[in-house]
């Protein structure tokens, strides 16, 4: 029986739990996702490939664990940094910057996320698209509020939320092209916003350029 390095068996299980995702992390940025094996992770930690089994069916099962546990936290943090009281397509281009940057703070998940999850089983996509909800519901809730101001063009909230977060999730997915993918940013950013807003704006509000003179884009 493994040694218990817990003041509980309970404790033991949950430290040995997180030990696992951060490792099985770590070792996706090292070695890749696909080449990552159960047990090089469980070398990596010093306890045995069966042992991984007690946490986890198989490696979908941990990569859907890690997006649930991680996702949803990091969303909360960017979300907590944008001021409120900002106009909604201000909001919005702000998300715009810190989820596109995203696959540069967190590249390791970021390359997860935008290459390897289209791989998965129904199943286990299905679970890492319910960690990005918490998101559209963001995108979903700045896109109301422009409307409320007559900013935005009127669709079904559901319809655009889901637009948002597909344009964007692109737009970052085509930062891994980048050797440099920092120096891409601005220009990424400035053009999925103009995108976006040009495609959200009501027609009143529909003019070249105009999305440009929000503040200016790049790196906070």
């Amino acid at each position: 029986m493994p040694r218990i390095r817990a003041a509980s068996i309970a404790e033991h299980k949950a430290t040995t739990r997180t030990e696992i995702l951060d490792t099985a992390l770590e070792l996706f940025g090292v070695l890749g996702y696909r080449d990552t094996s159960f047990g090089d992770i469980a070398a990596a930690i010093g306890i045995g490939r069966t042992t991984l089994y007690e946490y986890f069916s198989d490696k979908e099962d941990l990569l859907a664990s890690l997006v649930e546990e991680t996702l949803p936290p990091t969303i909360k943090k960017i979300v907590e940094q944008i001021p409120e009281g900002l106009p909604p397509a201000e909001r919005l281009r702000r998300l715009v910057v810190f989820m596109v940057e995203f696959v540069i703070v967190e590249p390791t998940l970021g390359l997860i996320l935008h290459l390897e999850v289209p791989h998965l089983s129904g199943a286990a996509q299905e679970r890492v698209a319910a960690a990005h909800r918490s998101l559209v519901r963001e995108y979903t809730e700045a896109y109301r509020a422009g409307v409320e101001q007559g900013v935005f063009l009127r669709m079904p909230p559901e319809v655009a939320g889901t637009y948002l977060n597909n344009t964007i999730m692109l737009a970052a997915q085509t930062m891994l092209n980048y050797e440099d993918p920092a120096e891409a940013l601005e220009c990424t950013t400035r053009t999925v916003t103009d995108l976006l807003f040009n495609g959200l704006a009501s027609k009143e509000n529909r003019k070249p350029g105009l999305w440009r003179s929000i503040s200016g884009l790049g790196r906070r």
